[in-house]
């Protein structure tokens, strides 16, 4: 896909210029908000592929911008570029409903190839997928809209919470380890945050999903592996 327009929301002016001139070099279309407010508006008129956002700005935290895009409807990729060794932004960032994280300080290299892997995921190799329907229990899994339903009710998924159900869907009665998923899901190399970042996806989505989320019985955990989906 030509002219990737990336949302960057950061207040820092020397991390800032450093991402546009960076994203710019590598052929995308990137564009720098310095506040959770500029970038919220910016996102809602605009559509960009993918939002790149601070969890630390001068108006607000990147928690609530991330919120905030999500019930404003924005279901593009959104990852978080947070503080290193800060484990509890992570998992704030990802409840928020952000796809992935990038600590800081990161190479370009690092960040470009999470951004260009999401993106595909969104709009490459997932979106040129079998458009056909997938049911699971209730719930019928519409792969040419991206939207979950139960009977006539559409259930809200972000596309990582998307393609994180419709791979165990397709995978059913399988036991499936978190570092599988975070392979065929996230689309890179897994390693221990990562693998724990399934967790908090598992935990969102059985939120949607499940009738009762506190004793699940379409997404099951498998003790010392990880998840299965009914069969």
């Amino acid at each position: 896909m030509a002219n990737q327009r990336i949302l960057i929301v950061e207040d820092d002016p020397a991390i800032g210029q450093s991402l546009l001139d960076g994203f710019g070099t590598h052929g995308f279309e990137p564009h720098l908000c310095t506040t959770g407010g500029s970038g919220l508006e910016y996102a809602k008129k605009h559509a960009p592929h993918l939002v790149l956002l601070d969890i630390r700005l001068p108006d607000s935290s990147g928690f609530d911008v991330c919120r905030q895009m999500r019930q404003a409807g924005i279901k593009q990729p959104i990852i978080m570029l947070t503080a290193q060794h800060d484990e509890m932004d992570k998992v704030l960032g990802l409840e928020m409903g952000a796809d992935d994280y990038v600590t800081k300080p990161f190479s370009l290299r690092e960040l470009i190839s999470r951004v260009r892997a999401q993106l595909r995921r969104a709009y490459g190799d997932y979106a040129s997928a079998d458009s056909s329907s997938l049911v699971v229990a209730d719930l019928v899994l519409d792969q040419s809209t991206g939207q979950v339903r139960r009977d006539e009710i559409v259930i809200t998924l972000t596309p990582i919470e998307f393609r994180l159900f419709s791979y165990l869907a397709r995978h059913r009665g399988q036991a499936l380890s978190r570092a599988q998923i975070v392979e065929s899901v996230w689309g890179y190399a897994p390693d221990l945050e990562s693998e724990k970042s399934v967790n908090v996806h598992i935990r969102r989505l059985r939120e949607k999903i499940e009738i009762k989320p506190e004793a699940p019985v379409i997404i099951l955990t498998v003790p010392g592996i990880g998840y299965r989906l009914v069969g």
